[in-house]
């Protein structure tokens, strides 16, 4: 996302606050709906217009549908590993491709829920 090269508009969010579109407000949305989600929530959320002064209004999170009970031992761990990976280091590279970090509160939940995934398992 690079806001000097196209022109961009502040939005007004829930705080009341206009706030441009970066990668610094997108992450304060998610803090800010992370913050009501329970620990065993299923994660389809919206975080539009969450609360927080400093979030941007029109923010999404993007999904992965992973079944909890994994039946191919071997391609399930690959896609644990993965969903780790990007939960930890992947985390760090998220920023340079424009996407926005999830917040650290919000990583240790997913991080919980991979964790949870029952791999080489029947169905």
């Amino acid at each position: 996302m690079s806001a000097g090269s196209t022109p961009v508009a502040k939005v007004k969010n829930a705080a009341g606050q206009f706030v441009a579109p970066t990668i610094a407000s997108i992450t304060a949305a998610a803090a800010g709906a992370a913050e009501k989600l329970p620990p065993t929530t299923d994660y389809r959320v919206s975080i539009v217009n969450a609360p927080g002064a400093a979030a941007y209004p029109i923010s999404s999170f993007t999904w992965l549908l992973v079944y909890q009970r994994q039946t191919d031992a071997t391609k399930s761990k690959k896609l644990v590993d993965f969903m780790k990976w990007a939960l930890t280091e992947g985390e760090g590279s998220a920023a340079t491709l424009d996407y926005a970090p999830l917040p650290a509160s919000l990583g240790a939940q997913l991080m919980d829920r991979v964790a949870s995934i029952q791999v080489g398992t029947a169905s």
